[in-house]
């Protein structure tokens, strides 16, 4: 498994603590996806209120800001996303002058690690080309942060920093919480790798790198990527290597996900014998609960990946 190099850090500068609410009841918390609003749930206070900017159904790989959105946003005191790096069409937003000091970006690059920031996620600005298309599935880092649990955990503790810096915050309650949490965390990370163990031998396909950090961390045997960027089709010659892999693996089984067109890659395994199973790394599904919601998640996308197990394989 490789060694994870990203790193989470504290990016909530003063003004920002200034700009909040003298109290806690009036403290609104938005999130880019719902993954990210599952872990400040686990550790936020009654007090707090949470709220998710991408609708259910939707990606953040091509959503589009609307005006009700664009008011969510204006209406928030703390914004925690992923970073530029995953949601693109929200990087002019919030490293811009408007709203880069209300938000935390929880996942930022090997360089700038360790570094305070200030007004929001410090990155080298992206030229408009880049902003326009999807997040990085080359070289660099995979930004789907939230689908490792050890990753996850650090992001809590990120979260747990930031709240505790509002003005009237209670700390030891946010302190419990993330306690909870990691207790959480730690038993069902346990309960999952024993579940997993039958697939050792299996293997696996994603619809794109989404699956790969979770795959990494419980030692799956992830074989092949059907798309190295989900907004484009792949080309031919992609194709026709994933589906030589295909045919050479053992018990193939495509992990896919429900907010993509399913039509596609359907073609391209016509004819091949291959499991399909859905998994969702958006949560849709997931209840926003402060008790167990990031646990649950977790254990949808075992279940997912049970599902690639012979006696419980659809074709």
């Amino acid at each position: 498994m490789r060694t994870l190099k990203t790193a989470c850090t504290l990016a909530l500068s003063a003004s920002t603590l200034l700009y909040a609410s003298n109290t806690l009841a009036d403290t609104r918390i938005l999130t880019s996806i719902k993954p990210l609003e599952l872990l400040v749930q686990a550790i936020a206070t009654e007090d707090m209120h949470t709220s998710t900017l991408v609708p259910p159904g939707s990606s953040p790989h091509n959503y589009s800001i609307t005006p009700s959105k664009r008011r969510a946003l204006e209406s928030a005191d703390i914004i925690f996303w992923a970073g530029p790096e995953m949601e693109t069409f929200l990087n002019r937003l919030l490293t811009g002058s408007e709203f880069g000091e209300r938000s935390v970006a929880l996942m930022r690059k090997d360089a700038e690690a360790g570094e305070p920031e200030k007004e929001g996620y410090e990155h080298d600005q992206h030229d408009s080309n880049h902003d326009d298309h999807g997040h990085d599935h080359g070289d660099g880092e995979d930004p789907h942060i939230w689908v490792d649990p050890h990753m996850a955990l650090t992001m809590a503790e990120t979260i747990r920093d930031t709240l505790a810096q509002l003005s009237g915050a209670d700390k030891p309650a946010l302190d419990r919480n993330l306690e909870t949490f990691r207790a959480s965390i730690s038993a069902k990370e346990e309960q999952i790798r024993r579940q997993l163990e039958p697939l050792q031998g299996i293997s696996l396909f994603a619809y794109h790198s989404a699956f790969t950090r979770f795959a990494e961390h419980y030692g799956l045997n992830v074989e092949g990527v059907l798309t190295l960027n989900p907004e484009l089709s792949p080309g031919a010659r992609h194709i026709a290597e994933v589906q030589n892999s295909l045919r050479g693996a053992n018990q193939p089984c495509l992990l896919i996900e429900p907010q993509f067109n399913r039509q596609w890659w359907r073609s391209i395994t016509e004819g091949l014998d291959v499991t399909f199973s859905t998994w969702d790394p958006l949560a849709t599904d997931i209840d926003t609960t402060v008790d167990g919601g990031y646990a649950a998640f977790q254990q949808s996308i075992a279940d997912a990946v049970l599902k690639c197990l012979p006696e419980n394989a659809e074709h």
